[in-house]
């Protein structure tokens, strides 16, 4: 008598335990691919990273020399102008000291002061008008109100002619060129009694 299925219990289990065996290395095969798959997404997002960093990298490196390049240019720019403002000023006050030349050796034999008084203020109006055309500004002061921003106050004098924190009068004259001051004007200013 033969059976096609065996009722013996040994071979049961033995099949069993093959099942199980075949089961836990598929599972463990399984494993290290999804392993594998981590892994090569870690590696492929590293990667992507790093190739970002070193975008940006040369991005701000590039950045950071064109700014240096920029700081030289403006900085020889400034010095460029300010050399060519120097040189058109002494430029036109080479032609003032010209004039005071010429005075000078046209007064060497001049008795008369007049003409020493004209020849003078001639040289004294075309240094101011050089100035002038330079940018320069005398400071208003006489009579105006005192400000401590343009004027320096060297004396008070008590006084009823003059309103108080008035200038009397201006002891040495201030300058500026547009809002700067050069110089402050040195003035009297009125104080009350």
């Amino acid at each position: 008598m033969s059976h096609k299925h065996s009722n013996n219990p040994f071979k049961k289990h033995h099949e069993e335990e093959e099942v199980k065996e075949t089961t836990e290395k598929a599972e463990e095969t399984d494993k290290p691919e999804e392993i594998k798959t981590e892994s090569d997404e870690i590696n492929s997002e590293f990667d992507k990273l790093k190739e970002d960093y070193d975008k940006l990298n040369n991005q701000y490196l590039r950045l950071a020399a064109d700014f240096d390049n920029f700081r030289k240019r403006q900085e020889q720019e400034r010095e460029n102008l300010l050399k060519f403002g120097l040189e058109n000023t002494m430029k036109k006050m080479i032609e003032v000291l010209d004039n005071f030349e010429r005075g000078e050796k046209a007064l060497e034999n001049v008795e008369d002061c007049q003409k020493v008084k004209d020849s003078f203020n001639l040289v004294h109006k075309q240094t101011l008008e050089t100035l002038t055309k330079l940018g320069l500004e005398m400071i208003d002061a006489e009579n105006k109100e005192f400000d401590p921003n343009l004027h320096e106050a060297v004396m008070r004098t008590p006084t009823e002619d003059h309103p108080e924190n008035t200038v009397i009068s201006v002891l040495q004259k201030g300058y500026k060129i547009g809002d700067k001051v050069l110089r402050p004007a040195l003035v009297n200013v009125a104080a009350a009694d």
